[in-house]
């Protein structure tokens, strides 16, 4: 068996309209499959790859006190070019959102929250 890659990572948020206009106006994914599915779920891709909203079942859904020793995604991440990856910053920094950086010695990430507090990577591997 030979994968293409990864076609969507699938999130529950609180208000799937609002996750919807974040990675939009902050990631610049568009939608996709409306059509089809209407909006359930809402699909955001970049290129052939990006996200699968769903909106959660609880308006108070419960939250994992320490994410790191608990079995969960811990975040997900887009790959750009070393061009792209500067943009992502500057982006960031007009937008008004919250980034780390991290220098991972074979590539170079930042990390942003979504509104709901799904942590995504932006990284490139042009160091």
């Amino acid at each position: 068996m030979k994968l293409d890659g990864l076609d969507h990572v699938a999130i529950t948020v609180r208000d799937p309209l609002n996750s919807m206009a974040w990675y939009q106006d902050v990631l610049g994914l568009e939608r996709r499959f409306e059509e089809v599915w209407a909006d359930y779920p809402i699909v955001m891709l970049a290129g052939e790859s990006g996200v699968a909203i769903f909106p959660a079942t609880s308006s108070e859904p419960d939250t994992v006190s320490d994410k790191q020793n608990t079995i969960t995604m811990r975040h997900f991440a887009f790959r750009v070019d070393r061009e792209n990856f500067k943009r992502a910053k500057e982006r960031m920094r007009w937008s008004g959102v919250e980034f780390t950086e991290d220098d991972h010695g074979v590539s170079h990430s930042i990390y942003i929250r979504d509104p709901d507090g799904h942590e995504i990577e932006i990284t490139t591997y042009e160091v």
